[in-house]
């Protein structure tokens, strides 16, 4: 059998059942999200089997990004770990049958203690789904296994629809760079989101004059490897810059790039930030001006550096 060309084939039957799955979304995911926003406790997720395992990244994720969440398997709710749940809750029950024997059992228990109910089913008329307050339908016509046993299709269903829920939670809350930071002290983002501008930046500063010509330019910024430089005028104040994009521009622009110089096609001005902002507000900046580098200032707003995206995020040797 050729692996190759059957991996290829499970591929596409996933990807085909999730865009089928897709089509089925419907105003129950406002529901939800809203449900969940404005609940005054925790979400709990349970499940059990492989659907608890992914019932438990669902919690991990929602957790990592603003909503508080745990994760309960469904069997050990039924020994003790109810004590976790509390009539402000939210549980999110995972069954792709919505039949399993320890979802169901534990129902009542929840309802007794009066926590909001919603059912993540493949079979949304099961048993379950008619004691929950919203369901969300994951249901697959195919699972991948071609006995149709294992758990595959189906589980990637409810993976796919635990992070649609997480990320409209994440942008229902405007959950921001600087709250991911905070929830990831250890990780290698976020330990560079709550570094200061200053512990990064680039300090051997990209530098030009007005007067200065089109190929000392190109020379200079690709010396310093930061796609910009900074201009400054003959008194030796720094009046704007020129990055990679305004060079590209420049020479579809002017029929005759020798003689230019930096005041030709400089852009006037250019955006700052202080040495002591966190890096947070620093990817702020960038992500609303659509640019990749900013000067840095010290208190004098004197230039003392050059901050890059690189700096920021490092994405080739990124860890969570």
């Amino acid at each position: 059998m050729d692996f190759i060309e059957r991996s290829k084939e499970i591929f596409k039957l996933e990807i085909t059942e999730l865009q089928k799955l897709a089509e089925k979304i419907g105003p129950e995911i406002n529901e939800a999200v809203e449900m969940i926003y404005s609940s005054k406790g925790k979400l709990v997720i349970m499940g059990v089997g492989k659907t608890g395992i992914i019932g438990h990244k669902i919690a991990s994720s929602l957790a990592s990004t603003g909503t508080p969440s745990i994760f309960v398997n469904a069997a050990e709710a039924m020994h003790g770990d109810l004590g976790m749940v509390s009539s402000q809750d939210i549980v999110l029950l995972i069954s792709n049958s919505g039949s399993s024997s320890e979802i169901i059992n534990v129902v009542a228990p929840l309802k007794k203690i009066g926590c909001s109910l919603i059912a993540m089913t493949g079979n949304p008329k099961s048993a379950l789904a008619k004691e929950v307050t919203l369901v969300l339908n994951v249901s697959v016509s195919k699972e991948a296994c071609p006995l149709g046993l294992a758990p595959t299709t189906s589980t990637t269903a409810t993976l796919v629809m635990g992070d649609a829920l997480t990320i409209c939670l994440m942008e229902r809350r405007e959950f921001k760079a600087e709250n991911y930071a905070l929830y990831h002290p250890g990780g290698a983002l976020g330990r560079r989101l709550i570094s200061q501008v200053k512990d990064e930046m680039f300090t051997d500063i990209p530098k030009v004059y007005v007067t200065t010509l089109f190929k000392d330019i190109i020379y200079e910024v690709s010396k310093k490897r930061l796609g910009m430089t900074m201009v400054y005028n003959l008194q030796d104040q720094p009046v704007g810059i020129i990055t990679d994009g305004d060079i590209r521009r420049a020479i579809q622009r002017f029929d005759e790039i020798k003689p230019l110089t930096a005041s030709d096609f400089m852009t006037h001005g250019f955006k700052r930030i202080a040495q002591d902002e966190l890096l947070t507000e620093a990817l702020e900046m960038m992500d609303i001006n659509k640019i990749t580098t900013l000067t840095v200032i010290d208190k004098s707003e004197k230039v003392v550096g050059i901050l890059s995206i690189h700096n920021i995020i490092d994405f080739r040797n990124l860890t969570h």
